[in-house]
């Protein structure tokens, strides 16, 4: 057998073409979905993730970020980028960031079935 690549998607291209060690694929089209939409959207963490520590590096906001934790933290106490950040922030404060984030996801930009992957809140004109 010849290997012929496949240049069919978008992302796919030479010298490799449909680079797939697992055979996703292979496993049935809703399958490929749910991973074409999962990788769409570590994509888009990532991009929010990128966009996070080069703002922080630039810019604080004025205030507090918590009255609750002892001594009070200010936004301008957290030091820029991924791993001080994550060091300095209350626990309570990380808990908050993780469940608005899980009821955006699962609610405001659910993926529609019926529509593209990544599609989530369609043409609003």
């Amino acid at each position: 057998d010849t290997f012929i690549p496949q240049f069919d998607e978008i992302g796919v291209l030479p010298p490799i073409g449909r680079w797939d060690p697992l055979q996703i694929r292979e496993q049935g089209p809703e399958r490929y979905r749910r991973f074409v939409e999962m990788e769409i959207k570590h994509g888009r963490i990532a991009m929010a993730a990128v966009t996070h520590v080069l703002v922080t590096a630039n810019f604080k906001w004025d205030g507090y970020c918590s009255y609750l934790s002892f001594p009070p933290l200010k936004f301008e106490d957290i030091p820029a980028g991924t791993l001080g950040s994550w060091a300095a922030l209350p626990q309570a404060g990380w808990a908050q960031i993780v469940a608005i984030v899980a009821i955006l996801d699962n609610s405001l930009f659910a993926q529609d079935p019926n529509r593209e992957p990544g599609d989530v809140v369609g043409d609003r004109i």
